[in-house]
Formats: C-alpha cells, sequence, structure tokens
C-alpha cells in the first residue's frame, strides 16, 4: 500500500508538537497527588486497624474495614476505565478524587466500625479511579516510547506510601488526641487537604481533549461484575475465619462462579459497549498481559503481607519499625522501576524487563525461604531488595505494553485492566499465603516446643519461669502474638522458630507460583512503541476515520489494521514525520 497523494490530518510527533518535560512535569504533579491518596491509605489503615477497633470497641470486625473497601475499589476500577474512555478522563479522574474526599472525611467521623465499614466502601469507590486513570492519563499526553521513564515516578510514589503508610499511621494512632480528635481519625482527615490540593492542581494545569463517542453503558455487565466479586472477595478474607470447607464458604464458591459466567455472557451480548470488551482478549498482549498483572499481583501482595510480620513477630518490631525496614524493598522498587523507564525511553525495548523481573521476583522468594529466627537483618534486607527489584520492573513495563497494544480509544480499559487484576490476583495471593502460613505455623511451632523439651537451657528456663510457660502454651493461638512481649527469650525462642519455618513454606509457594510469571513474560509480543500520544494517536484515527483517507503507519506500511490488532500492535496508524502536514488541533 503507497501513501495518499492527498495528506492526511495526523498527529505530530512528540518531539516536534508535544508537551515540553516541564509542562509533564506540571501535571504529573496534580497526579501523583491523587495516587499518592490512594497508595498510602493502603498501608497507613492497615497500621492502626488494632487501635480504632479497640476506641469504636469492635475489633472483631475490622476484617470488614478492609473488605468493604476492597470490594468496592475492586469493582470501580473497570467501570472508571470504561466511562473515562466513552467521557473523557479528566472529569472522572476528579470525580474518583472527590469522592475518595468525602469518604475519608465520613471515616473520620465515624462512631462504631459497622459505620467505619460503610465509609470505607464509598471510600474505595474513589480509589478504585484514582491510580487507573492517573496511568490513562499519562498515556493520553505522553509518546509510548517517553512514557516509562514518566511512570517511574508513579511507581516511586506507590513505593514512597508503603513506607510512610505505617509510619504515619503509627504516629497517629499512637497519639491520643490532636485539635480534640482521636489521634487515629487523623489517619482519614489528612487525606482532605491534599485532596483538595490534587483537585485545584488537575483543574488548573490538566487540558485534555475528548470527542464524547456514542456508547450504551454496560450496566449489566456491571452488575454481574458485581454478583462475581463480591462474594469471591469475601471469602477471600473471610476464608480462614470462616473455613475453607464451610457452608457460608461454598455459597460464596458457587454464587461467584455463576456470577463469572453470567459477566462472560453480558459481556459478549454488550460487544464494543462492554465494560471489558470481550475482543481485547484476541489481543496476545492484552491477554498475557492480564494473565501476567493477576500473577504479579499474587505474589507482590502476597509477599507484603508476610514479610511485615516475620519483621513484628519474629524480630520484634513495632508496626511503625516494620514500615521502615521495609526500606530495602522499597528502594528496589524504585531503583528498577526508573531504570527500566530510563532505558525503554532510549532504546523503545520493554520486553526483557517482565522477564527479567519476574526471574528476580522468583530468586528473592527462594532466597526468602532460608529466612530464620536467627537470621541477620541485613540478609533479610538483601532478599528483600532482590524481591523489589523484580517487582518494579515489572509493574510499569505491563501497563506500558497492554497500553501500547490496543487502540487508543481503548486506553482507559486496558489501563484499568491492570489494575483490576492485579488486585483480583492480590486478594488471591494474599487469601491463599495467609491461610497456609496460619495453618502450618501452630503445627510447626508445636513441633519446635516438643523438640525443646530435651533442651537443657529450655529445662532451666521452664524451671525459672512456670507462669511463662503456661502462658505460651495455654495462649489462644495465632490470633495474638502480644504474650511473647517481656517473656524469656529461651522460652519463646522456639515460637519464632515455628512461625519462621511456616513463613519458609508460604515464601516457596510463592516462588513455585511465580515461575508461571516467567513464561508469560516472555510470551509477551514486544510490540514497536508508538511514538505519538494517545490523544494524538486518537485525533488522527478519528481524522482519518471521518474523511475515509487511511492514516500511514512508517513501522509497517504494508501491514493491515486487522492484522495488527490481531498480533496485538497499535492499530492506530503513525505518521512519520516527513508525512506530517501540522494540521494538529491544540489542546484546549
Amino acid at each position: 500500500m503507497s501513501a495518499s497523494t492527498a495528506t492526511p490530518p495526523v498527529a505530530k510527533p512528540a518531539q516536534e508538537g508535544g508537551l515540553s518535560h516541564r509542562q509533564i512535569m506540571t501535571i504529573l504533579s496534580g497526579l501523583m497527588l491523587g495516587m499518592f491518596l490512594a497508595a498510602l491509605d493502603q498501608t497507613i489503615v492497615s497500621t492502626a486497624i488494632r487501635t480504632i477497633g479497640d476506641d469504636l470497641d469492635g475489633l472483631s470486625a475490622q476484617a470488614w474495614v478492609t473488605t468493604a473497601f476492597l470490594i468496592t475499589s475492586t469493582i470501580a476500577t473497570p467501570l472508571f476505565g470504561k466511562l473515562s474512555d466513552i467521557y473523557g478522563r479528566k472529569p472522572f479522574f476528579m470525580l474518583a478524587i472527590s469522592i475518595f474526599i468525602v469518604g475519608s472525611a465520613l471515616c473520620g467521623l465515624a462512631q462504631s466500625m459497622y459505620m467505619l465499614a460503610a465509609f470505607r466502601a464509598f471510600q474505595g469507590i474513589g480509589a478504585g479511579g484514582i491510580m487507573p486513570l492517573a496511568l490513562a492519563i499519562i498515556g493520553d499526553i505522553i509518546p509510548a516510547r517517553q512514557r516509562a521513564r514518566y511512570q517511574g515516578y508513579f511507581m516511586a510514589v506507590f513505593a514512597t506510601s508503603s513506607v510512610l503508610g505505617p509510619v504515619v499511621g503509627g504516629f497517629f494512632a499512637g497519639t491520643h488526641s490532636i485539635l480534640g480528635f482521636s489521634g487515629w481519625r487523623w489517619i482519614f482527615y489528612v487525606n482532605v487537604p491534599i485532596g483538595i490540593l490534587a483537585l485545584v492542581v488537575v483543574q488548573a494545569v490538566l487540558k485534555l481533549d475528548h470527542n464524547r463517542r456514542h456508547h450504551d453503558i454496560d450496566w449489566t455487565g456491571a452488575g454481574m461484575l458485581v454478583v462475581a466479586l463480591v462474594p469471591l472477595l469475601i471469602i477471600a478474607e473471610q476464608g480462614r475465619t470462616w473455613g475453607w470447607t464451610s457452608v457460608g464458604a461454598f455459597s460464596c464458591y458457587l454464587l461467584g462462579v455463576v456470577g463469572v459466567v453470567a459477566f462472560i455472557a453480558a459481556e459478549r451480548r454488550a460487544g464494543d459497549d462492554a465494560l471489558l470488551p470481550l475482543r481485547l482478549f484476541r489481543n496476545k498482549v492484552f491477554s498475557v498481559g492480564s494473565a501476567q498483572a493477576t500473577l504479579i499481583g499474587m505474589g507482590m501482595f502476597g509477599g507484603l503481607s508476610c514479610i511485615p510480620l516475620y519483621l513484628q513477630i519474629v524480630k520484634g518490631a513495632s508496626p511503625t519499625k516494620s514500615g521502615l525496614l521495609l526500606l530495602p524493598l522499597v528502594a528496589g522498587i524504585m531503583s528498577a522501576s526508573l531504570i527500566a523507564g530510563q532505558i525503554t525511553s532510549r532504546t523503545g525495548r520493554y520486553k526483557i524487563f517482565p522477564v527479567i523481573g519476574s526471574v528476580l521476583m522468583v530468586l528473592g522468594l527462594a532466597t526468602m525461604t532460608q529466612i530464620g529466627a536467627d537470621t541477620a537483618l541485613w540478609q533479610t534486607d538483601l532478599y528483600m531488595a532482590i524481591f523489589g527489584f523484580g517487582l518494579g520492573m515489572n509493574m510499569q513495563s505491563i501497563v506500558l505494553a497492554m497500553q501500547n497494544a490496543v487502540e487508543p480509544r481503548d486506553m482507559g480499559v486496558a489501563t484499568s485492566a491492570v489494575t483490576f487484576f492485579r488486585q483480583v490476583g492480590g486478594s488471591l495471593g494474599t487469601a491463599v499465603f495467609l491461610s497456609i502460613l496460619f495453618s502450618s505455623a501452630a503445627t510447626r511451632v508445636a513441633g519446635q516446643y516438643a523438640k525443646a523439651k530435651s533442651d537443657p537451657a529450655f529445662q532451666a528456663a521452664a524451671a525459672a519461669h512456670p507462669g511463662q510457660l503456661e502462658k505460651i502454651t495455654g495462649s489462644s493461638g495465632l490470633n495474638d502474638t502480644s504474650f511473647l512481649h517481656g517473656l524469656d527469650a529461651t522460652l519463646t525462642h522456639p515460637f519464632l522458630i515455628g512461625f519462621s519455618s511456616a513463613m519458609d513454606l508460604v515464601f516457596l509457594v510463592g516462588a513455585i507460583v511465580l515461575v508461571a510469571a516467567i513464561v508469560l513474560s516472555a510470551m509477551i509480543k514486544e510490540v514497536p512503541l508508538r511514538t505519538v500520544s494517545g490523544q494524538d494517536a486518537r485525533r488522527a484515527a478519528e481524522a482519518a476515520a471521518a474523511s475515509s483517507t487511511p492514516v500511514v503507519d512508517s513501522t509497517s506500511v504494508s501491514t493491515s489494521a486487522s492484522t495488527l490488532a490481531a498480533e496485538g500492535a497499535p492499530s492506530d496508524k503513525e505518521t512519520p514525520p516527513a508525512a506530517s502536514s501540522g494540521a494538529e488541533r491544540p489542546a484546549h
């Protein structure tokens, strides 16, 4: 196919007509403020949940505070992605932040744990839109080739919040009162000024074009998604309490399966209007990337839920200190994200990073199986850094691959799909890993105490502190390990050995699961990165469709759009600089 003699209206390459680095960083400041809110909230609340439960006289209901937020944020993610593709990113990004702010203020006013759970559910709706829409906006304004290095900043924000969350949460939870309000309430109130600042910055600096497309909203698919996810997420959170083979658990399994089948049927009927169009799964990059995101979510959240337990229970660190002890892992995520982004922007190559990252994650979890009660902290730091480095290489590379593989009109759906599948994988991984941990820990702890009975040092300590040994053996199990504090080190040592041994089993299972991630990352097709931004590519496609004039692709002139889409390549073609007419419509 040859280029048309008539010069079609096309978008300029980034270096000719795109935003400057300063303009991009100004926009990023607002986006990162929003992402910081959502990312910080994931860790800051978990640190203070025990204090909150005690103050509201509802510690037994604390799991529902987490479950409610998880359910609504997971369900809202694909809905925000699809609606932003139809109506535009900016209004929905600001709506997500606004919902999060209101939800945060309401959480601070809660008078019971169930009231807090309801407000957290509302807050989760906003959180479900913030992260994917921030990344989708980056896809709109920055060409894929340059996008990787800017996405690294988002990964840095995510990693930083993982450390700051426990520290800030521990500070507020440990403060009796601030300005007349209980200290823990400021965990939620602090979101309000930050969120308002994010809204002001986004409103002032974010200028995006969007031509609304006529689409029906897939409310049936959204409803079936609720039916599918709510019971599965509930059992993932409550399974250890209810029992995985209980009547309640099987009811959740059955309802979840029915919901999944109904959701798929609804999406098939909705066609292009679907919340998660099934046609995207015919794109190999999208389908493999979705599976990869699920596995990475399992490894990431599963590992991040277990490592702090090791630091707090075995090493005796406070929740605040354990957050600081995660610095090597966070440093690994940040450095790997920035390095991968810089190399991708210079070379245009990105497939190698998920492969190397998955290998490093397996290696990191495999080396963590050597962690014991007496392992030096520097060794644990090294293993965490390896795991974090692998995680950092995976996170943004998968987002970039899936954004680049779909048409620009599906940018929101593709970006939200990464977050959605990662959250689903994370919920599954956390449930499975913690179930393995606590089911095996009791047996292994008991085995260690049986061995210790023949140890003269243990016998002497038991004789010297009979009350302490009785306190250990008569404890209620692993639901509350605070009884370990202040006891003789010789008497508690078997407990720590048994618990760390159970932790080793969890890391081994995680490493085995992530072997599949290595295989999937090797299967990802490396599609050449676009050299125009998402909104410029969308303009060119809309102009070409309106004039029925084909838009020439400089990388594959003779390849048809349908073939490219089937293989996972961008179907909105780019035009080489020489063919550019300079007729780009400026953003307003």
